[in-house]
């Protein structure tokens, strides 16, 4: 009787590990496939906001980015809310020729949930060169949105000192 219940008691056991990792497994393979969803919403979001700086669609550009989103660019002083941004930018979306990037390398995570994310990525530009895009996007009324965008210009090693001279001679200069 007791190798029976033993018997027993160890396939009941095995029968629950069994079921207790096919649970995980699914739950695990649902997570994968919803964080999945998730970057291929983030990636259609980026590549259509640069999208519409190219075709100067103000509308939809700034339709990407939340209310209290804030863009960086590659000036120290460009640090900007939505609405300074959408100033600054106007012109440019006026005369019907904004800027052109390109994601030619992108990288995202996500955080619990999947509802904020972050990433990076490399951008091909005519006027910039080499460049870079980070930022932060959360997920508004199942919508991702910017909310906060940094633009860099990478510069290589071998030339920082050089431009860090250029930039504290530009700094130095008295304002006009």
């Amino acid at each position: 009787m007791t190798t029976r219940r033993t018997m027993l008691g160890l396939g009941i056991a095995a029968g629950a590990a069994t079921i207790a990792a096919t649970a995980t497994a699914t739950a695990q393979t649902s997570a994968n496939a919803k964080d999945y969803r998730a970057r291929e919403r983030i990636n259609a979001v980026l590549d259509d906001w640069h999208a519409a700086a190219a075709a100067a669609d103000e509308k939809r550009y700034f339709g990407h980015m939340t209310s209290t989103s804030v863009f960086m660019g590659t000036d120290a002083k460009e640090r900007w809310t939505k609405e300074e941004f959408q100033a600054y930018a106007h012109p440019f979306f006026a005369r019907g020729k904004a800027w052109s990037f390109t994601s030619v390398r992108r990288s995202i995570g996500l955080g619990p949930a999947a509802s904020i994310a972050w990433f990076e990525e490399d951008l091909s530009t005519p006027n910039l060169g080499p460049s870079r895009g980070s930022g932060v996007m959360v997920l508004e009324r199942r919508v991702w949105r910017i909310e906060q965008y940094d633009l860099s210009v990478p510069i290589p090693n071998e030339i920082f000192e050089e431009v860090k001279k250029l930039i504290a001679a530009h700094l130095a200069k008295p304002k006009a």
